[in-house]
């Protein structure tokens, strides 16, 4: 097996990529990762650098692992300032690093694609000891997957990295056939405050339109960025995508992207975007020209559970955080990301603080679960 390194999805066939991936996994695919690179979301000045490693036997490609060098944390929803903070404490160096990752992106997946007749931990291994030999001769602290599938996390056990866990709120298609039939699962109280939030949107007038990205307009789509920007402005931010990014997914991925408009008489007042898999649909961006109650709950999650049931999706990733969620009927599941530290001392402090972490996130996952709304959770 022979290994190599790449600058841009540029590089790779993207036939030979999406044949190898064979995934309806969107943030895998070719076209995404090109649209990031292409957009200039992911470069060298954003603090993401393209590193990615193909390995090959003769002129096959037998597997591929998307490796970025950062330079800092932002972008990843698993946060490892505080260790970077303590490296600066003791006078080392913890940027650059290596990430194996969808950037800019929390939704569970592959991160390792190869032939589906491949020794999964062989190739692991093989890939893991390139890394470290990079790191070695390019001075760089770690490697960091993140958001890697449990077939992955267990590999990774098996290799003796550090495993580290957290929750997100997902919801379940427990075959509905419409949407008062997950209503009918929930307690009273529940049911009684989301018939009110969707009948609040209902008397306000409040319609929404459903369009796949190859049917979105040019000014839809300007319209979109306009409310996806005002997200970050509000919170005294940046936006990390562009509008060239959106419009080359639409272009290249288009019936896998899912924009939903709230409109208000004639109006635009607000969208989310969504991508759809095989069996999960990912919500990712949101936003609004003018807040009003219930909006955010109602285009963001009722309208995507009513996507859901009504193409029989039998799951819903809303996206990172939100205990708010769990009222609605999203339910906590664990995510992980798996760490390979150089340095000796710090591998050692890492490996304790991810032991006591651990603890205080299962207790937490186990709360979230007993204020799930369904009639039969403890509540």
């Amino acid at each position: 097996m022979k290994i190599a390194q790449i600058q841009s999805m540029t590089q790779i066939d993207a036939n030979a990529w999406d044949s190898l991936a064979q995934t309806t996994y969107p943030f895998l695919q070719h076209a995404f990762l090109l649209a990031l690179e292409q957009s200039g979301a992911v470069c060298e000045q954003t603090g993401w650098i393209p590193a990615h490693l193909l390995m090959s036997d003769e002129n096959a490609l037998v597997a591929f692992m998307p490796l970025y060098l950062k330079t800092h944390s932002w972008g990843e929803y698993v946060f490892d300032q505080s260790w970077a903070q303590a490296y600066q404490q003791n006078g080392l160096r913890y940027y650059p690093k290596w990430l194996t990752a969808i950037p800019l992106t929390p939704c569970q997946g592959s991160r390792i694609i190869m032939q589906s007749h491949a020794d999964r931990l062989t190739i692991t291994a093989q890939f893991l000891s390139y890394i470290k030999q990079l790191s070695a001769e390019k001075a760089i602290s770690s490697w960091h997957c993140l958001f890697p599938d449990l077939q992955q996390v267990d590999i990774f056990r098996q290799l003796d990295l550090h495993i580290r866990e957290n929750v997100q709120f997902h919801w379940f298609n427990k075959g509905y056939k419409v949407f008062d039939d997950f209503l009918s699962e929930l307690t009273a109280r529940k049911r009684k405050m989301i018939k009110r939030e969707r009948e609040r949107i209902q008397a306000l007038g409040i319609r929404f339109l459903h369009l796949k990205g190859k049917d979105v307009s040019a000014e839809q789509w300007q319209i979109f960025f306009q409310f996806y920007t005002m997200t970050y402005f509000k919170k005294g931010g940046l936006p990390y995508l562009n509008l060239a990014f959106f419009q080359q997914l639409a272009a290249t991925m288009g019936e896998q992207l899912l924009l939903i408009f709230a409109m208000k008489e004639h109006d635009y007042i607000a969208a989310t975007l969504s991508f759809v898999g095989k069996e999960t649909l990912y919500g990712r961006y949101w936003g609004c020209v003018e807040e009003y109650s219930s909006l955010h709950f109602e285009t963001c999650y009722y309208q995507g559970i009513d996507f859901c049931i009504e193409h029989q999706i039998s799951r819903f990733d809303s996206g990172a955080q939100g205990e708010h969620k769990i009222s609605r009927g999203f339910e906590p599941v664990t995510t992980y990301s798996a760490h390979w530290i150089d340095n000796a001392v710090f591998d050692h402090a890492i490996k304790h603080f991810l032991a006591q972490e651990q603890q205080v996130i299962e207790e937490y996952k186990n709360e979230a679960t007993s204020y799930l709304p369904y009639k039969t959770s403890s509540n």
